[in-house]
């Protein structure tokens, strides 16, 4: 078996909801489009998420939760699966990281990596 039986890419494009933010409060909504593709060699499921989201204020927000969006795909080898959700910060700019727990076919548990994103207005940052 190759070396990497148990991979998964992700890319995260991510965009400001102007329509549902309200800056006067404090309040900036983003959506953020994630696609996942299995790499490895062995089929899994995505069985829960886990974000750490900073605002520009240094304020960290931790969420856990099963799936995403109300699903556990599963991930065929060469699958992909994108979804879109969302979050509100305090402030224009910010971060997003975490991770994915993944199952395996063979039984084996992994964690996919979600390397940091960055939320901004549009402008803010220059």
């Amino acid at each position: 078996m190759s070396e990497h039986p148990y991979r998964i890419d992700i890319q995260v494009v991510t965009h400001y909801l102007a329509e549902r933010s309200q800056p006067e409060s404090g309040r900036y909504a983003f959506a953020y489009t994630v696609t996942l593709r299995n790499a490895g060699q062995v089929g899994a499921r995505l069985l829960t998420r886990h974000w750490i989201i900073t605002d520009g204020d240094g304020q960290v927000q931790e969420v856990r939760g099963e799936g995403v969006v109300g699903q556990q795909p599963h991930l065929d080898p060469g699958a992909s699966h994108t979804y879109t959700s969302g979050t509100v910060l305090g402030t224009e700019v910010g971060s997003m990281h975490g991770s994915y727990q993944m199952l395996a076919d063979d039984g084996t548990r992994f964690e996919a990596p979600v390397p940091p994103f960055r939320l901004a207005v549009p402008g803010a940052l220059h």
